[in-house]
């Protein structure tokens, strides 16, 4: 399968189980909201483009934001990791071993540490903004931080649980175009 063909069929994946499974949970605690959808920007290749990779995750974030009628929220939030994630990905990993012999990033393309820190530090940054922008204020603190900290566990959760349902194969990259 083309790799522009499944990352519009995880595109497509993602928002649908967001916007129709997870949106509609009911609260398990005030604390609580589980998110998913982001996980698509982290699955994608290492070799796009930054530019592609922001318009990407901004129009991500902007369909959300119109199914769920929340006007921005998602897309700022998909941005700023899709701002951060090469960075971090330039931080963690040796780029002249992996980014040119694994086309995306996964835990056998990085290893369990490296891309367990990826997630934990993208879903931390995505989460601890969204419920910033979301009360735009901090107001109780130790409420705002347990929120952020029940909502990064259980989407944590929800994406491990992901990476042992849904394993990618890491196909390696070659020379052939």
């Amino acid at each position: 399968m083309s790799s522009i063909v499944k990352n519009i069929l995880r595109f497509i994946f993602f928002l649908l189980v967001q916007i129709y499974v997870l949106d509609k949970v009911p609260p398990l605690h005030q604390f609580i909201v589980p998110y998913l959808y982001f996980l698509f920007i982290l699955w994608l290749p290492f070799n796009i483009n930054r530019f592609v990779l922001l318009l990407i995750a901004f129009i991500y974030g902007l369909a959300l934001d119109y199914f769920s009628g929340t006007y921005g929220l998602h897309a700022t939030c998909c941005t700023l990791i899709a701002y951060i994630r090469p960075f971090l990905l330039n931080l963690l990993i040796p780029q002249e071993t992996t980014e040119r012999s694994y086309i995306e990033p996964s835990i056998k393309s990085m290893g369990w540490a490296p891309y367990s820190l990826y997630v934990v530090l993208l879903t931390f940054i995505h989460h601890f903004y969204l419920v910033l922008i979301e009360w735009l204020q901090f107001g109780n603190f130790i409420f705002f931080i347990g929120k952020v900290a029940a909502t990064t566990g259980i989407s944590l959760l929800l994406i491990f649980i992901t990476e042992m349902l849904f394993f990618r194969k890491a196909k390696y990259r070659t020379n052939a175009a």
